[in-house]
Formats: structure tokens, C-alpha cells, sequence
């Protein structure tokens, strides 16, 4: 595939989603950018969140998780599935019957401004880093096959990719993300079908599912080794709080749901989502054999998060195969940072600028474009930071390890938030938020290094638990 095939595809893709978001952009309220007037339809926000759940980084790393770790991952998603019941049961009632608009707006009226504060700044370093991690992923990629060709650095490709979030997202938010992301998953799902066919094709398989079942890369459940990483129940209950927190805690995810008419709605979002998430997982893992099969009948040496875009964009599959690929990657990339960009704007606006308390409407709308430039410079410089630091790893393990250690602390507090009635000492909110991951860490290394225990993904849970325990350790006495 030629570098100008690259450069109409992008162009043209680009082309659609700003012509989306000059048709849902027109009026630019704060109502309209943060919320969606609450007027979106459930099944379009269902959708359009599989493309925002799964990410740039499930398009390419999930493939390649199966080579080194079989179908291990099933074993997480299983998990999502109690995670998201949670989710539409528990706290999407609480949500819409607050009214939230930043769903960290409930930590405040619970325990007071200081936790309130904490929890929002937690959530806004998780975005950053996470957002960044799938981001650089995509630009790696079009470095890759595109940009070097032309002898463009990478900060440039860098700058472009966030440019063009910024040109789609600045006016309409999240209402025009609603639209947008639907298309980006309907891209993603068509690359993905297309690839698996494709591979079949090539290596005469008749029958997917028996030739996944036969695998010797199948093998799901892990129950033999209770200290390994891979352990079924650490996975299974990971996968569980993962989903809480990475959905029903997260601004990001939830800002989504909130745009739905009522809660009814948004609870068979949620239900549809999941049953929707769970089998594209399954596709996602069973192209992961077909291409680890294809690789090595082909002599082609790559792995990890290699095996796909080498193997895709070699062209000895077709030049569709590439484009879809190319396709498929770029709308699972945009489809999460661009609803990120926006949850970043959203809870900086409200939660630390409080701009819901300003006089006048146009104020908080010249607040709200200033932030939302910000946040796309401090996303530029942080995919610039990985380039020259993140290790030879798959993505997706290392955004998964670091959500336990950001996203503990609000698994702490909404949970004893939630499932108690006690008030804590609100001035000591921030000092256990902090403590609490450096504890984990502390904890998770001694544990493997001492008794060869490893907590993996788990570490979520052991965060959350030691927040708790903060919290009821200085909660105020009667």
C-alpha cells in the first residue's frame, strides 16, 4: 500500500467526522457539549461505547495477547460482565437521580470539597496517562507506515493526531461524540470481520469456531497456579472492578450513558453493551490464533503488538486487507481519545474550575474552549514522555496495571461511600488517596519477591481496600 492510499484514507475519514460534528456542533451551550441535552438514544450511546471501551489498544494488543498468554484474557471479561451489573443497578440510579453532570460531583455532597477534589484529580491523571497510552499506540503506527516515509519526526505525528481530535470535538463535545463514535465502532467491527475472513480464506479454514476450539492457544481458564498472574479468580474478579471503575467511576465512559433520556434507557445501554463487548472480545482473541497461525506458516517474525500491523499491512493479504486494517485501528484509536479529550474538559471545567458557579453562560464557554485546548497540549507532551520511556511490553497489560494503582483510590471511596452511612475526615481524604497506591506497590513487590505471589491485575482490589480501610480508620465518631 502506497503512503498517498494512507493519506486519502485518513483524509476522507477526517472529512466525515467533522462534517458529523458541523451537524450535531451547532449549538455550542455548555448543556449541549457537556451532557447532550440528555437527548441521545440509548442503542446509538451502546454502540458507539464498544468502540470506546475497546480502544486502539484492544485492536492491537488483544491479538497479541494470545500468543504468550493463550485465551487467558476471557477470563477479564467474563468478569465485565458482574462489573457492568453493578454498574446499570447501582450507580447509574445514583447518577441520574443526583442529576450529575461530573459524576465526582456525588463525592462532594457524601463526604466534602476535599474529596470531592481528590477523586476528580484521580480520575483526570488516569484519563491522561490512559488516554496517552492508546494514542501513542495509534501514532506509533502511523509513523510506521506512513510518516517516516516522508521523513516527518514523530512529534509532528503526534501533533496531527491530536489536532484532528481537537477539530471534531471542540464544538459540539459530547453530543457530537455520541454520533461519532458509533461510526468509529461500525469501522472497527467491519475491519475486524474482515480481517478474520480474510485469514480464514488464506489458511482454508472451514469452520472458525472448531478451529479456535482445537487450538492449543484456546486453553481460557487458568485454575492450577494460585500465584500466577493468569490465576482464574484474580482474573475473574480483576475484570469485575476493572469495569466498575473504568466505566461506572469514570467520567469518561459515564459522561455517555448520562446523555440518555432517562435511567431506564441508560440501564439497556448497559445491558446491550455487554452482551456486545463480550462476543467482540471473542473475535478479537480468536484473531489473535489466526494470525499467530498465519505469522508462523508465512515466516513472519512478529509478536505481541507487532503481530497485527505487520502482518496486515504486508500486503500479501490484499490491499483491502490493509486499508480495513488501517481503518479499523484509526477509528478504534479516535473513538476513545476523543470522548477523553472531552471527559478531560468536562470534570477540569466543573470539578476544579467549578465554572457551573460562574455569572454568565458566555464566560463558561470561553473557560470551557481554553481548557479543552489545554488538555489537548498536555496530551501532546505525554505521548511524547512514552515515546522515550514506556518498556517493550504490551500495551494493554500496562494500561491495566496502571488503572489499579489510579483508579483504586475512587474504588475506596465510592465503595464506603456507597455501602456505608459514616462521614470521614474530609481534610484526610487526600493524604489515604495517596498512601494507599504507594502501599500496593510496596505490597504487590514484597508479595511476589518474598512468596512468589503475584497480584497482577488484582492490585485494583488491594488499592480499593486499602482505601477503604483509611477511610473507616479516620471516619468522624458519633
Amino acid at each position: 500500500m502506497q503512503p498517498i492510499h494512507i493519506i486519502l484514507l485518513i483524509a476522507a475519514y477526517f472529512g466525515l467526522l467533522i462534517f458529523i460534528s458541523f451537524l450535531t456542533g451547532k449549538n455550542e451551550s455548555n448543556d449541549a457539549f457537556f451532557k447532550a441535552n440528555r437527548q441521545s438514544p440509548w442503542y446509538v450511546v451502546a454502540f458507539g461505547m464498544i468502540g470506546a471501551s475497546l480502544s486502539g489498544v484492544t485492536f492491537i494488543s488483544v491479538p497479541g495477547w494470545v500468543e504468550g498468554q493463550q485465551f487467558s484474557y476471557m477470563q477479564m471479561v467474563l468478569g465485565y460482565i458482574v462489573g457492568y451489573a453493578v454498574i446499570g443497578l447501582v450507580l447509574m440510579p445514583l447518577y441520574y437521580r443526583l442529576n450529575l453532570t461530573s459524576i465526582y460531583t456525588y463525592l462532594r455532597d457524601r463526604f466534602g470539597d476535599k474529596s470531592y477534589k481528590t477523586g476528580a484529580s484521580f480520575f483526570l491523571i488516569s484519563r491522561i496517562v490512559g488516554a496517552s497510552f492508546r494514542l501513542f499506540l495509534v501514532a506509533n503506527v502511523l509513523q510506521l507506515i506512513l510518516f517516516d516515509s516522508y521523513n516527518i519526526p514523530f512529534w509532528v505525528t503526534v501533533v496531527i493526531t491530536i489536532l484532528l481530535i481537537w477539530l471534531y470535538t471542540f464544538r459540539g463535545g459530547i453530543k457530537t461524540i455520541v454520533w461519532t463514535d458509533t461510526l468509529q465502532t461500525l469501522f472497527m467491527l467491519l475491519a475486524v470481520g474482515i480481517c478474520i475472513y480474510s485469514i480464514s480464506d488464506s489458511l482454508q479454514i472451514e469452520n472458525l469456531f472448531s478451529y479456535v476450539a482445537d487450538s492449543n492457544l484456546s486453553k481460557t481458564f487458568f485454575f492450577d497456579d494460585v500465584n500466577a498472574g493468569n490465576y482464574f479468580w484474580k482474573q475473574f474478579f480483576s475484570g469485575a472492578f476493572i469495569a466498575i471503575v473504568m466505566t461506572g467511576l469514570d467520567q469518561d465512559m459515564m459522561q455517555k450513558n448520562l446523555t440518555c433520556k432517562t435511567v431506564k434507557d441508560a440501564q439497556k445501554n448497559i445491558f446491550w453493551f455487554t452482551i456486545v463487548l463480550v462476543i467482540v472480545n471473542f473475535f478479537f482473541l480468536a484473531l489473535g490464533i489466526l494470525l499467530t497461525d498465519y505469522a508462523a506458516s508465512a515466516g513472519i517474525d512478529a509478536h505481541k503488538d507487532d503481530l497485527f500491523p505487520s502482518i496486515a499491512m504486508l500486503g500479501d493479504l490484499g490491499i483491502g486487507v490493509s486499508l480495513f486494517f488501517l481503518l479499523g485501528l484509526i477509528a478504534a484509536a479516535y473513538s476513545s481519545a476523543d470522548s477523553a479529550l472531552t471527559s478531560l474538559t468536562t470534570s477540569f471545567s466543573i470539578d476544579i474550575l467549578e465554572i457551573d458557579q460562574k455569572n454568565s453562560e458566555e464566560e463558561q464557554i470561553r473557560i470551557r474552549k481554553r481548557v479543552h485546548i489545554a488538555f489537548s497540549l498536555v496530551l501532546i507532551v505525554t505521548i511524547l514522555v512514552f515515546k522515550y520511556f514506556i518498556a517493550n511490553e504490551s500495551v494493554i497489560a500496562k494500561i491495566f496495571q496502571f488503572a489499579g494503582y489510579t483508579y483504586g483510590p475512587l474504588l475506596g471511596l465510592y465503595a464506603f461511600g456507597l455501602f456505608t452511612k459514616q462521614k470521614v475526615n474530609d481534610n484526610a481524604v487526600p493524604y489515604i488517596a495517596i498512601l494507599a497506591p504507594v502501599l500496593t506497590i510496596l505490597i504487590s513487590i514484597y508479595s511476589k519477591k518474598s512468596f512468589g505471589f503475584d497480584f497482577g491485575f488484582f492490585v485494583l482490589v488491594l488499592n480499593g481496600f486499602l482505601t477503604y480501610l483509611g477511610l473507616f480508620l479516620f471516619r468522624k465518631k458519633k
